[in-house]
């Protein structure tokens, strides 16, 4: 539709729209059954799982124009999200998230966040291979595909 950027090496499932004024990266994987609405925004290599649900006014009504209400949602670089979720409007979720199929995001998750559920919470850290992570008494873990070292401090996951 108008004012959509995509990027390269995208790929797209049956039954796909993207609407006006949104942008996906590069490398983005969108699966079967997907609408992606004005106010989204899509980073490079993100997994969007068979029938996720984005939505883009908080308080909808079919005989009240809200268009002027739409909220931006950004999907940061290399976020992952599983079947049947459901992304409120208005957030962010960080790079490398993984959400768990089913899950209803409803405020923002921070980077490697691993959250499940409805509401979404969150349960752990992942890499960005998408392997959880135990982190030491140091606060100190290590992907056990890439051996990539990460540390949690203050609550926030760094790449070492």
């Amino acid at each position: 539709m108008s004012h959509t950027k995509i990027g390269h090496n995208c790929s797209f499932g049956q039954n796909c729209m993207v609407g006006p004024k949104v942008t996906i990266g590069n490398n983005v994987k969108v699966q079967n059954n997907i609408s992606i609405y004005e106010g989204v925004e899509i980073e490079d290599d993100v997994f969007i799982g068979p029938s996720v649900v984005f939505t883009n006014v908080i308080n909808p009504r079919s005989f009240i124009i809200r268009k002027q209400e739409f909220k931006k949602t950004l999907i940061k670089k290399g976020v992952s999200i599983g079947a049947n979720a459901t992304i409120i409007c208005g957030n962010t979720l960080g790079s490398y998230a993984l959400i768990g199929a089913g899950a209803v995001v409803t405020k923002e998750m921070p980077d490697f966040a691993l959250v499940v559920g409805n509401p979404a919470r969150q349960i752990g850290w992942v890499s960005r291979a998408g392997h959880q992570l135990e982190f030491s008494d140091l606060h100190v873990a290590t992907c056990p595909e890439t051996g990539d070292t990460y540390e949690l401090k203050e609550n926030r996951v760094y790449v070492l």
